[in-house]
């Protein structure tokens, strides 16, 4: 068992029966397990560590379209339907649609509910289900409304990376590929040059959150440190954000990938990266993943790039990398740069 230390919690990495999720049920006085369409199939596995009088079972519908207020009425009306009192836990298991919308949900309720995540993909395991961001879409913005507010524990159990679809397991590479890539060249290196199918899942995960630890524990509440997380993302939430809108089908590992490839680009183009480690990156990426062409106007994209919650003023704020293994927060890119950026990834994407 890997125990990992944050502000106001603890990740344990491991096996869920050696974990402490076998004692949560002496603390509380009601347990509200929070599943969705995909991980209801979950549910026989973490019941059995409560007693059977405890346990109410929420269930939402699978998918980034539903992260909405509207669900989060459902859960909240469900709850004040059990008349749940504060004493009670949130058990989120699920990806990260659940870890973010039963956070959220859990910590408007009542001013405040105890939640813990069982995190049950690889984009929740490595990144979603840790950090304290809680939240849902709003007007198609992807993370508008949301708290900072930690789960109690988070615990990540690899076994449950055996129940994914190929895709699903995939998705969550982009956030691994990131996390190297601001701070850990070793951590690159590995992923570089192993083949996924034959990754250390215990290896990654542990490096993945530790790398994501330290930065919130330096910087809780994003105000500096923690913008590095937000490499890949100011052109991927876009891409993501219009995706939905359009009904598009995109995980949010793709869009984060799509993301990595432009934004490495314009470090390139900026003097930061060397072409070298620009077509090292890129070729990991289209290695990994199977993306789509880009076919949104540029337009639209620099649209929604302006909704992001990073921007200060009429700037577009980018997270770039100076090299493998080193970031740097608060930069600008002008409108060229961004629309040459989508015509490079579109034209890589189109030879392989």
């Amino acid at each position: 068992m890997t125990i990992i230390k944050s502000n106001n919690a603890t990740i344990e990495i491991g096996a869920l029966e050696k974990s402490s999720f076998t004692n949560l049920k002496y603390d509380y006085e009601n347990i509200i397990v929070l599943v969705d369409s995909n991980t209801k199939i979950l549910l026989p596995w973490v019941r059995t560590y409560f007693e059977i009088e405890q346990v109410k079972v929420i269930e939402i519908k699978a998918g980034e379209e539903y992260k909405n207020i509207e669900t989060c009425i459902v859960i909240w009306e469900k709850l004040s339907e059990w008349n749940i009192p504060r004493n009670s836990l949130f058990v989120n298991l699920g990806g990260g649609v659940v870890t973010d919308i039963g956070g959220f949900s859990a910590s408007c309720f009542k001013r405040g509910v105890d939640f813990v995540n069982v995190p049950t993909t690889l984009l929740s395991l490595v990144d979603a289900s840790v950090g304290g961001k809680t939240g849902i879409n709003f007007n198609h913005l992807k993370n508008n409304i949301g708290l900072f507010k930690e789960a109690k524990k988070v615990f990540c159990d690899v076994s449950v990376l055996k129940t994914l679809h190929k895709r699903e397991l995939v998705g969550g590479i982009g956030e691994v590929l990131k996390h190297a890539l601001i701070k850990d060249e070793s951590y690159w290196n590995y992923c570089q040059n192993t083949d996924y199918t034959e990754w250390n899942w215990q290896y990654i995960i542990a490096t993945s959150i530790g790398i994501k630890n330290k930065i919130v524990l330096e910087d809780p509440l994003e105000k500096g440190e923690r913008k590095k997380l937000n490499f890949g993302h100011t052109v991927g939430h876009a891409i993501e954000s219009l995706s939905l809108e359009n009904k598009v089908s995109l995980l949010h590992g793709e869009a984060v990938a799509i993301g990595l490839v432009c934004e490495s680009y314009i470090s390139f183009k900026k003097d930061l990266l060397t072409k070298e480690e620009l077509i090292a990156i890129q070729n990991v990426i289209f290695r990994v993943f199977k993306l789509p062409k880009i076919t949104f106007s540029i337009d639209l994209i620099l649209k929604w790039m302006k909704f992001d919650k990073k921007n200060t003023g009429n700037e577009i704020n980018f997270t770039l990398i100076n090299a493998v293994g080193s970031a740097i927060i608060n930069q600008t890119a002008s409108k060229l740069e961004i629309e040459n950026s989508i015509h490079y990834y579109n034209q890589i994407q189109a030879e392989k």
